[in-house]
């Protein structure tokens, strides 16, 4: 750009001045900073925050160990880490009792195998290690998670085998206590805004692929005192309480009416979070903070609109199905319904984005171009399916990921796709329907 001025004293060049906040571009202005934040972590939280607590998501770093399609794969490739782990463990303390070795943080680091086809090394792991720490394999830690946008995969969710769970056992103590998380772009995000509801423990980058998710929830669950009795099951041991802050329902209570519900509170947030105007309005702010909301006349419109994005996003799997051209017959094989990779139509001149290639057996078409309007984490709902639900093979590891096995029933992927047509165009149907939002110009 700058050669095509050809000498310095051609270009127009602009004065740049820092704002308060020190922005050099993309700079924020001061109205966004006077809506209440939906959360906030910092000296006991704010005043006005939304939420009374949020968590980023789930960060295990060691993803092809830690999840799966299939529970049965999961838990084979977790008790074999975790005897793999326990065996060098033992090794380790011998050498440290022998006095071969020392407790030092180098000490293990030169002493672990660095084999990755039997343990994914991490300084939490090794810190284990090091402090002589057993692991224990518990079939009960699968849990179902969502990985990626519409794809739900096995979590071995357990503290030592996930590198950081930060606050997510408390939004979801076990899979008895139910509940439903917005999860947005991390603060720092270098892809556009982005957010997504989830009644599944929730992955890091499940909003946010470059920078993480900050996932707010519908519940927060505390143990009650003296829980843990043998013959008490998980169900009881904890106490449930909106995560909706009493400060926050009451402000919506005194403006809307008594009948505002934390529900309501909720899904009003998931809508305005989805208004394009919103987003556009203020999407320097977005990039560099935690969302905050105004409170704003259209408080009910956006509510209902809400729910409709929440419903449909978190029951993705059984919404019906868009009608597709080609759908596979009921007497169809597992054969013809084994998906390895699925691909747009189309070749080098362009994809075909009406019609989707599942197999050599199957070709669905009839997509409809609306349903390539909605996006998540920076691409569309079914782009998501095409990059997912594929087989891998994880180069460092080894271990197999095959998405025919996250479902018992062999036409659980070809009909997803059709699910995810209709999530996508009504998605967009209610984001296009969603009312201005009347935000003043000035704080």
């Amino acid at each position: 750009k700058l050669t095509s001025f050809g000498d310095i004293s051609a270009v127009p060049w602009q004065e740049v001045t820092a704002n308060d906040a020190g922005d050099w571009i993309n700079q924020r202005g001061e109205l966004f900073a006077t809506f209440p934040p939906l959360g906030d972590k910092n000296s006991g939280g704010a005043a006005d925050a939304i939420f009374s607590t949020y968590s980023n998501g789930v960060k295990t770093n060691r993803d092809s160990w830690a999840y799966n399609f299939s529970r049965t794969e999961l838990l084979a490739n977790m008790a074999a880490t975790i005897e793999a782990y326990n065996t060098e463990r033992t090794r380790f303390d011998e050498q440290v009792r022998s006095g071969l070795a020392q407790r030092s943080v180098e000490a293990v680091s030169a002493f672990v195998d660095p084999d990755s086809t039997r343990v994914s090394w991490t300084r939490g792991l090794k810190n284990d290690l090091r402090l002589n720490k057993p692991a224990v394999f518990e079939p009960s830690r699968a849990v179902a998670s969502m990985y990626r946008p519409f794809c739900k995969q096995w979590l071995y969710f357990d503290r030592q085998w996930n590198e950081m769970v930060y606050r997510i056992p408390s939004l979801f103590p076990s899979p008895e206590h139910p509940n439903r998380v917005i999860a947005v772009s991390g603060v720092g995000t270098r892809s556009a805004f982005s957010v997504l509801m989830t009644d599944a423990v929730p992955c890091l980058h499940l909003a946010d692929v470059s920078d993480g998710s900050q996932c707010f929830p519908r519940y927060r669950y505390v143990e009650k005192p003296g829980a843990g009795s043998l013959f008490e099951s998980d169900g009881d041991r904890f106490e449930r309480y909106d995560a909706i802050s009493d400060r926050t329902l009451d402000a919506y209570r005194a403006r809307f009416g008594d009948a505002v519900s934390a529900d309501d509170v909720f899904y009003y947030v998931y809508g305005i979070l989805h208004s394009p105007e919103y987003r556009r309005r203020f999407a320097a702010e977005l990039g560099k903070m935690i969302p905050r909301v105004p409170m704003l006349d259209a408080f009910f419109e956006l509510a209902t609109a809400g729910r409709q994005l929440g419903e449909l996003h978190v029951g993705y799997e059984t919404v019906e199905p868009w009608p597709l051209d080609g759908m596979p017959g009921a007497g169809a094989s597992d054969r013809e319904l084994r998906v390895e990779k699925m691909a747009f139509a189309g070749g080098a001149r362009g994809k075909d984005r009406s019609r989707l290639v599942v197999n050599s057996f199957v070709t669905l078409s009839g997509i409809p171009e609306e349903a390539h309007r909605y996006e998540v984490n920076g691409r569309t709902a079914l782009e998501w399916l095409i990059d997912r639900y594929q087989l891998k093979r994880d180069k460092d590891s080894g271990i197999r990921n095959d998405p025919n096995t996250w479902s018992d029933d062999p036409r659980y992927i070809v009909e997803l796709v059709a699910r995810i047509a209709t999530v996508s165009v009504r998605s967009a149907e209610i984001v296009s329907g969603l009312p201005a939002l009347g935000i003043p110009t000035a704080g």
